[in-house]
């Protein structure tokens, strides 16, 4: 966002190119995402939020709103417009405006869009709307250390792992060993940003 929330609104949040839509997650948006909910249930394995029922999603999306409301993040929707459904979700969170850094994050995709190309685009249009429009200085990414799909996505974007979180959040499974990566501005405009287009 801008130096601060006073000018920006989330709820009209968008982004998007020939083959995604990114925009401001919505209660009524639960109807588009409950499929993922009953139906996939593998989707939440290292989920900090196991959202695999109809009542769990309802309240993924109250909590993703919450943040929203309190300024620690904006959730959004994902749109594949090349299979014209709904896909998953993904967020900005833990905005740090002072420092000029943010997290990218709880992204989840339904089975039929993974290993698509669509997260490329993705992030894509995250990290650009970050570094560029916002002028952020930092994005940082965290996974379960033992995700190794999801750790391998944010290295082929061009993320540099930083290190180990031990035992430092709770999980629906337990307590969980973190993964940390980031890009940084200057690394966006050095290699990042190209690397990304050339996957596009």
């Amino acid at each position: 966002m801008p130096s601060d929330w006073t000018s920006f609104n989330p709820h009209s949040f968008l982004l998007e190119d020939d083959r995604v839509l990114l925009r401001t997650l919505k209660p009524e948006d639960l109807e588009h995402l409950i499929p993922f909910a009953v139906k996939e249930p593998e989707i939440w394995t290292y989920s900090l939020q196991n959202a695999g029922s109809e009542a769990s999603m309802k309240k993924y999306i109250e909590r993703a709103l919450e943040d929203m409301k309190n300024e620690r993040s904006i959730p959004l929707i994902v749109y594949d417009k090349k299979l014209e459904s709904y896909a998953g979700s993904t967020r900005y969170y833990d905005i740090q405006v002072h420092h000029r850094a943010l997290s990218i994050g709880y992204t989840w995709y339904g089975r039929d869009y993974q290993g698509t190309g669509l997260n490329k685009h993705c992030k894509y249009l995250m990290l650009k709307n970050a570094f560029e429009e916002w002028d952020y200085e930092r994005v940082e990414f965290r996974a379960d250390a033992k995700n190794a799909r999801s750790i391998a996505a944010m290295k082929s974007i061009g993320c540099t792992v930083e290190g180990i979180l031990r035992n430092n959040c709770t999980s629906p499974t337990g307590r969980r060993d973190s993964i940390v990566l980031s890009i940084l501005k200057d690394e966006w405009y050095a290699r990042v940003k190209g690397l990304l287009q050339s996957k596009l």
